[in-house]
């Protein structure tokens, strides 16, 4: 997406304010993926201090221009005087005199030769290329965290119906221990040894409400209202075949594209022109100076008198000596050159070291989701043969519980290999600076 696409968008968020009826409509509708980003988009505190930050970084450029452009200053005083004048040692006599002193001055200074002023106009452009960047990068970093966040609330839930399975489970052996134990066929230990269990499932079940509840929490701080239902992953998911670029074609893109690479090379151009406003220091400053003045019995010579007076030319302006200073902030402006040019260097192995991460997750989570499917296919049939089973009589109700836990551990398990493929999916676009709304839409269509 382009940046004049980018900035499309955020002008027709007006227009999304509709999903906060969604996160507020009393449950009526699950919440979909896409209507949790476009509550985030205007509801998130993150995202909007970051779209601020971009709108005042803008204007760096215009206050770096503004160094190159031509200064108009006007001054106007007025005054009532009283001088009285003696002439001591002479026959004239004193002049005692009142008057109304006006002053008038316009005037307009265009710098010429100026490395200061070159310096910070370069600066401030790339000052607001480092804020656009730092946007963009935000704009990706919502994307994911609306999907990271929805999907640990389904994971948790899943977590949740796998924690009440295994209590479910141990009640129901507890009865069969009781009876067990009342026909004379059990022990005393059995029973207890089962109880233990239930008591530890029945604090899995407490922990695990409390996780949901935490991972509603945090979507709820992101999209900016109470969260209910979500929609759930469509039956029959599967993974899209290998990505068949190869690693080095998304580690140039990313190279090439990520907003957090592009704004550290920002962050060094920024150095390198604070080096120049330095070392400005030591070089001369040539203006270009035009001045009007008109004044009115602005001395005493002038009295009763009104002067209009005209001047251009130029002014040129040499430092000498500043005490040392000069040469300590282009020192110091150099060492902070380095420090940006190695803050750049660890980003790109952060992010290539994340991009590669995420592309062996996607390149593994086809065969893993084919397995874990093949997994939960098993434990399907098991929990109906295990049903047919105790209608004849063979099996009782806690292999069906058995059966029913291993069903949901599968289940469990590939929900999270879905979730970690989709997840991964998008944090490498991210890392690559590709992701996009349209990206999410896309993993969207994977809800229902």
């Amino acid at each position: 997406m382009t940046i004049s696409m980018k900035r499309a968008a955020l002008r027709r968020l007006p227009l999304l304010l509709g999903a906060a009826f969604l996160l507020h409509g009393g449950g009526a509708s699950a919440l979909g993926l896409m209507q949790a980003y476009q509550a985030a988009l205007q509801n998130d505190p993150a995202y909007r201090a970051a779209f601020y930050t971009a709108e005042g970084g803008k204007e760096y450029k215009v206050l770096g221009r503004a160094a190159l452009l031509p200064t108009v200053s006007a001054s106007y005083s007025g005054s009532k005087a009283h001088t009285l004048t003696e002439y001591p040692g002479t026959a004239l006599p004193e002049r005692d005199q009142h008057y109304i002193a006006r002053s008038t001055v316009l005037q307009v200074r265009q710098p010429l030769v100026s490395l200061d002023a070159l310096a910070r106009y370069k600066q401030g452009k790339a000052q607001s290329a480092y804020s656009e960047s730092q946007f963009a990068s935000q704009q990706q970093d919502v994307i994911v965290r609306v999907a990271t966040a929805y999907c640990e609330v389904l994971y948790q839930q899943e977590q949740l119906a796998l924690a009440q399975v295994e209590r479910d489970m141990y009640i129901e052996q507890r009865k069969v221990n009781d009876l067990l134990f009342s026909k004379g066929e059990g022990t005393r230990t059995d029973s207890i040894e089962t109880q233990s269990r239930l008591d530890l499932s029945e604090a899995q079940v407490l922990e695990a409400q409390d996780n949901v509840v935490n991972a509603k929490t945090t979507l709820a701080g992101i999209v900016g209202g109470e969260v209910g239902e979500l929609d759930g992953l469509r039956p029959g998911f599967r993974a899209a075949p290998g990505d068949t670029r190869g690693f080095e074609a998304w580690k140039q893109t990313a190279i090439d594209n990520s907003p957090e690479i592009r704004a550290l090379t920002q962050g060094i151009e920024i150095a390198r022109q604070e080096i120049n406003k330095a070392r400005a220091g030591h070089t001369p400053r040539l203006d270009l100076v035009g001045t009007y003045q008109k004044s009115e019995s602005d001395t005493i010579n002038t009295i009763n008198q009104n002067i209009d007076s005209h001047s251009l030319g130029f002014q040129l302006n040499i430092p000498i000596y500043s005490g040392g200073s000069v040469s300590a902030q282009t020192r110091q402006a150099a060492a902070n050159k380095n420090k940006a040019e190695e803050d750049l260097q660890a980003q790109i192995d952060k992010t290539l070291t994340a991009l590669r991460k995420d592309y062996n997750t996607l390149s593994s989570s086809v065969r893993r989701i084919d397995a874990l499917v093949k997994a939960v296919d098993s434990a399907q049939l098991l929990v109906k043969a295990t049903e047919q089973s105790i209608k004849g009589g063979v099996r009782i109700n806690l292999d069906l519980l058995n059966a029913k836990r291993q069903l949901y551990t599968a289940q469990r398990d590939l929900a999270q290999a879905r979730y970690g493929y989709m997840l991964a999916s998008l944090r490498m676009k991210a890392a690559a600076g590709v992701l996009s709304a349209e990206d999410l839409q896309l993993t969207a269509a994977y809800f229902q």
